[in-house]
């Protein structure tokens, strides 16, 4: 089945686009972006979504420049074929808790945040003269040898993810600024030929999996060819001085001086080697792509993507998955759709689900008021994010909480306190988070006096997580009254293999210690009661 064709924009602005192209305008280093921004039922863009601002036909050419061939196996470029042969790899659905990552060039200025390549062209640019001085003497690309990476201890960040409790951890190989935190034979711009002379994912790779977790990479570069947009009065003036964004010898680097069919043809050939060379090099166990992938025009591009990594999996012998936001693959534009890739929502709370949600599912949440570091970012304690974690596992899903490195190669102590913290009390209730699935509800509800109640699933037992403080020696959870069945045994998680408790049509009434093993959460073990199966699928989507 041939990808859908991408959905037309307003006439109107189909018409302003005609008439640019054919003025031959596409070229021009800021082109205005379309006004259309109707949100399709997945939450994709119908037009641009941070995606190069192109046409299918664009992206059919680039895809037929491809040099390479698909690797042997079963998975061809279509989505009956990926449907076909993909399967969620179950070692996602038991890990629960994962790690990202933002680490990359924006670390060094550490102001605003990770898109500080965009702002300080635009919005930022006073802050960043003041700091740096002007975009002619000093541009983005200056950065790349202050991106020194000295304190780096891939082993030292390995152990301490590990100790997190996280099941697999996932680096961002490249952000929207094109640079490669790896040693790439496909692009000049990477941190072994430039900044830390290392391969920064290669190392993560070999020691992350060397204490037993998973390995995955995320790739932000599709973004790219269109991330920096400069004031009218800048743009002249760096193009009049042929300078930094202008600078012939960083044209691939910034995507500002040409913006034709043909650059965008060589960009998009250039993103899928990146992608597969990341697939050849690390075997990455989860291949993460952002916002810039939702566009139905890339179709080609992605479908490509896909079945050379599926096939390279089935040698290797692994369980993987690509995994995107919204409904980027998925064709009917339905995010419960989804072919060959798992879901990921950003922020608990803010896009995730509001309940529970079948299938296969993540959300990615930063650990502070940033997702790169900046200097004056906020970092939230183990109490929140473990609140965020068991909301999201109750909700069936899986939580993947966002790190912030220094451009120097060290995680910041707070940081560092969250994470332990975090492991510890997984030490503890680990057993009501991995391998879980959802209850028939995820909450008994919050009462104004009372503590908040999550509820997860492993086999017989049922989980009831209790979140923050209990006033008072007695616990009523009123979801399980009488109707809900009869209780046998209530244990508590790292404490009393048995408490006393009543159960009536009013819910069920635990005694509980005078001492709790944690402050934060407490969870319950509780048998006797029949439990749902798991919902969890092959494809990854609702049933």
């Amino acid at each position: 089945m041939a990808p859908p064709p991408h959905r037309p924009l307003a006439p109107l602005v189909l018409s302003v686009l005609s008439v640019l192209l054919s003025a031959g305008l596409r070229a021009q280093p800021a082109p205005a972006r379309p006004a259309a921004t109707t949100m399709a039922e997945g939450g994709n863009a119908t037009n641009f979504d941070m995606a190069p601002e192109t046409r299918l036909a664009v992206v059919e050419a680039a895809v037929a420049a491809i040099p390479s061939a698909l690797p042997p196996g079963p998975v061809r470029p279509t989505w009956e074929s990926i449907r076909e042969n993909y399967r969620v790899p179950q070692w996602f659905v038991d890990a629960k808790f994962g790690l990202f990552m933002h680490w990359g060039l924006y670390s060094v200025p550490a102001h605003h945040n990770e898109w500080y390549e965009k702002h300080m062209y635009a919005a930022d640019s006073a802050w960043h003269i003041a700091h740096f001085g002007p975009q002619d003497h000093f541009g983005y690309k200056d950065f790349i040898p202050l991106f020194t990476a000295e304190k780096f201890d891939a082993d030292a960040w390995a152990v301490l993810f590990r100790k997190s409790g996280a099941r697999y951890v996932i680096p961002t190989a490249q952000h929207h600024d094109e640079f490669a935190l790896w040693d790439s034979a496909v692009t000049p711009f990477n941190a072994m030929r430039m900044g830390p002379h290392r391969d920064l994912i290669g190392e993560l790779a070999r020691a992350v999996r060397a204490q037993g977790l998973k390995f995955g990479v995320s790739n932000h570069g599709i973004e790219n060819f269109q991330f920096v947009n400069p004031t009218p009065a800048l743009d002249e003036q760096l193009r009049r001085e042929h300078a930094d964004l202008y600078d012939p010898k960083w044209a691939d680097f910034y995507h500002v001086a040409d913006r034709s069919d043909a650059a965008c043809d060589k960009f998009l050939v250039d993103w899928y080697a990146r992608a597969i060379e990341l697939v050849d090099k690390y075997q990455p166990d989860l291949l993460w792509f952002d916002n810039g992938v939702d566009i139905r025009y890339l179709d080609p591009l992605k479908l490509r993507v896909a079945a050379y990594y599926y096939n390279r999996a089935r040698a290797w012998g692994k369980d993987v998955s690509i995994t995107t936001k919204k409904a980027a693959y998925a064709p009917s534009n339905r995010n419960t759709e989804q072919i060959g890739s798992i879901i990921d929502f950003e922020k608990v709370g803010v896009r995730s689900p509001a309940g529970i949600r079948p299938g296969v599912w993540h959300v990615d949440e930063p650990i502070g008021t940033t997702w790169g570091y900046t200097s004056d970012m906020r970092v939230s304690g183990p109490g929140p994010i473990i609140a965020k974690l068991v909301d999201t596992v109750s909700k069936n899903g899986n939580f993947t909480l966002n790190i912030s490195p220094r451009a120097d190669g060290t995680i910041p102590q707070a940081q560092q306190d969250t994470l332990l913290g975090i492991g510890r009390w997984l030490d503890i209730n680990g057993e009501a988070i991995y391998g879980t699935h959802n209850w028939t509800q995820f909450s008994d509800g919050s009462p104004p006096a009372g503590p908040g109640i999550r509820f997860t699933v492993k086999g017989s037992d049922l989980y009831a997580i209790v979140l923050g403080a209990v006033a008072g020696p007695k616990l009523l959870i009123h979801a399980l009254g009488t109707r809900a069945g009869r209780v046998s045994s209530v244990s508590l998680l790292g404490g009393a293999a048995s408490l006393q408790f009543s159960q009536s049509d009013d819910g069920l009434t635990v005694d509980l210690p005078p001492e709790l093993p944690s402050s934060i959460a407490c969870a319950l073990k509780i048998g006797g009661l029949t439990m749902n199966a798991p919902t969890a699928t092959e494809s990854g989507n609702p049933p």
